[in-house]
């Protein structure tokens, strides 16, 4: 046995979203099967001191007994359990009166609800019609619950005007008033988010840094650190370092609804699959994901962070990024230009 913990984060019943952001990648909704929770944890309960089960890797609560799924998966976690972070299904909080009940009883104060703008931004973004009307539609149930909402707001060049507009509809619905009335507080923030996943593919429209509007500059996550792509690749040029994640404490892994599984460090590609629990060897399985040994961490250690800004980077782009989320994006896109070649062949 391994003196370290590990955590589940599982597919097990999908998203009803399709979001053009999601760091994550949009992957086909299936329900695993009954006993794939207890199989799961005892795949791994012989190696690790703790295992800990979530059943949701998407959309939260998505499963339709979502009181008893929770109940199960504090019952199977061993050691540790699980926790809720903030995170709560919107889809749900409009369609099921009982769901907001159950938040409270689980001692949920702040639900993050996530917008792109306006009704035809964020319903384009989150990849269905209604999805704006029912962001507002939970905010409003949660205040009347006394449950902070919390307003994120992905910013790009075409969704930036409106980002604006959504800041000043925070306002005129009062939205921090009311949440005082009960004690509570409420944030709206705004960021471009991870350039991996879905969201690299919104690389073209990628904000640039002086395109981010004034009225919106207190409210960007750490602006302080916001950096233009050619103020990056300048900081870096002469890197001789390597940039590879790395499990300093907790490993947590993220489980497709197919049991695939990857780090939770950056998208689900085949690129950074460390391998599926039913078709390969689990010793093997277990020793990739101790020694962290998988195509994408392998190249990673191979190349230097200047050698990734002097092949991948662009020194005259002004798109905005923090450094830490422009070396995972020139790193990945290294692992797609070389892994995704020898996948193909």
């Amino acid at each position: 046995m391994y003196k370290k913990s590990i955590s589940l984060v599982v597919d097990m019943y999908g998203c009803p979203n399709r979001c053009k952001h999601c760091w994550l990648g949009n992957m086909p909704n299936r329900k695993m099967e009954e006993n794939a929770d207890q199989y799961l944890v005892d795949y791994f309960k012989p190696y690790f001191d703790s295992v800990t089960y979530y059943s949701w890797l998407r959309e939260p609560d998505y499963c339709p007994e979502y009181a008893k799924r929770w109940i199960t998966d504090n019952k199977i976690s061993i050691n540790k359990k699980p926790m809720r972070f903030e995170l709560a299904s919107f889809w749900r909080i409009v369609r099921d009166s009982n769901y907001i009940i159950f938040l409270k009883e689980v001692n949920v104060k702040v639900v993050q609800l996530t917008f792109f703008g306006l009704e035809k931004l964020t319903d384009k973004y989150i990849g269905r019609s209604g999805a704006f009307q029912e962001l507002l539609k939970a905010t409003k149930i949660l205040i009347e619950n006394k449950i902070s909402p919390r307003w994120q707001a992905f910013i790009n060049e075409e969704t930036r005007n409106e980002i604006v507009d959504l800041l000043e509809l925070s306002k005129e619905l009062k939205i921090h008033e009311k949440c005082l009335e009960f004690g509570g507080g409420f944030k709206f923030f705004v960021h471009s988010g991870s350039c991996d996943g879905e969201n690299a593919k919104l690389y073209n429209i990628r904000i640039n840094k002086e395109n981010i509007p004034i009225k919106l500059i207190p409210y960007y996550l750490d602006y302080d650190e916001v950096l233009t792509e050619q103020e990056c690749c300048d900081i870096l040029k002469s890197d001789s370092s390597h940039f590879v994640y790395h499990n300093d404490g907790d490993i947590v892994l993220n489980i497709s609804n197919t049991y695939d599984i990857y780090f939770n460090f950056t998208q689900m590609s085949e690129e950074w699959k460390i391998g599926n629990l039913k078709t390969e060897d689990q010793v093997e399985i277990i020793r990739r994901i101790i020694k962290e040994d998988i195509p994408a961490l392998n190249l990673a250690r191979n190349i230097t962070v200047e050698e990734l800004v002097q092949k991948y980077g662009d020194k005259n782009s002004h798109k905005a990024f923090h450094l830490s989320d422009y070396k995972s994006y020139l790193l990945n896109c290294c692992v797609k230009d070389i892994l995704g070649k020898s996948n193909q062949t």
